[in-house]
């Protein structure tokens, strides 16, 4: 749980430092940037003192981050234009946790109590009261039906990842060989560097046409290149990490909710650091979601 809760701040940070990344150089490279980046800091650690790439849970680490940060993350960028950030936001983190719910009771057969559910879904609840659009509040983008499809897709990516980690994190348990969460997070993040590497090249191949020569954009400035690891540091590597060592221990059930949170957080981050003064619905939706995460926690 501790775990949990710790990711959540960290990706709500991360958050944070991803605006700022993507406006001082751009989606593309703030993008690959903090996975490269988190990639060669936790693969240097996992080398050096982790697992590597070894152990019994190797390959689903792999499928999960191939599932949840290469399609997952993809989705989510899909649907961002079509939908707007909080109805995107909205939808993954609402269905993410439900299908994870389904699916690990399905295939590993992890059932919750009844007060965990209900705990759960009060955390929900009060996200959905925060980041729910209204009338004096409407998407800033033009509602588009097939944005739902992407943000389906990415809330699949999102909870099927989680369970998929825990099927790994269960086999490695199982062999005698448990991984820390350091070592998970660099192995699960290769899987979706590949994905996105393999995208890049796609949309790169497709996207190129002949046509006149145009004078070279001018390169970002050196600093602002140092909110990538800001952004990797806070999201890809501690983050990340905090998250797969939640779910080597806690049901994905339990997990997502949690960090279901993530937008709740940055609410008092984002007035703290950027002066963004947050709306009443919004503390109130916090209100909500902050007690159910107290009773979670307390829950058996």
């Amino acid at each position: 749980m501790v775990a949990a809760f710790l990711t959540t701040l960290f990706f709500s940070l991360s958050t944070i430092f991803a605006n700022r990344s993507l406006r001082a150089v751009g989606a593309t490279r703030a993008n690959l940037g903090r996975l490269l980046f988190a990639a060669l800091v936790l693969g240097a650690y996992a080398h050096l003192f982790g697992g590597g790439l070894g152990g019994s849970g190797r390959d689903w680490l792999l499928l999960s981050g191939v599932i949840g940060m290469g399609l997952g993350d993809l989705a989510v960028f899909a649907a961002l234009p079509l939908l707007g950030s909080r109805l995107t936001v909205l939808i993954t983190q609402c269905l993410a946790a439900p299908l994870a719910i389904v699916a690990e009771w399905l295939w590993l057969g992890t059932v919750l109590t009844g007060t965990q559910l209900l705990w759960g879904f009060v955390i929900l609840g009060g996200v959905l009261v925060a980041l729910l659009p209204s009338r004096s509040s409407p998407p800033k983008v033009t509602i588009r039906p097939i944005g739902f499809l992407f943000g389906f897709l990415a809330a699949c990516g999102q909870g099927f990842g989680a369970v998929v980690s825990r099927k790994g994190n269960a086999l490695a348990a199982l062999a005698g060989e448990p991984i820390d969460g350091l070592t998970a997070a660099y192995q699960r993040i290769l899987g979706g560097l590949a994905i996105t590497l393999i995208w890049l090249a796609a949309r790169a191949l497709l996207s190129a046409k002949p046509s006149a020569p145009t004078p070279p954009e001018a390169p970002p400035p050196w600093r602002a290149y140092l909110w990538i690891p800001a952004n990797a540091g806070c999201g890809a590597i501690i983050g990340v990490s905090c998250y797969q060592w939640s779910l080597a221990t806690t049901p994905s059930g339990i997990v997502l909710p949690i960090v279901a949170c993530t937008p709740l957080v940055i609410i008092p981050l984002s007035y703290w650091l950027e002066n963004e003064r947050p709306t009443r619905r919004s503390l109130l939706g916090g209100i909500i979601a902050v007690a159910g995460c107290i009773a979670l926690a307390l829950a058996r």
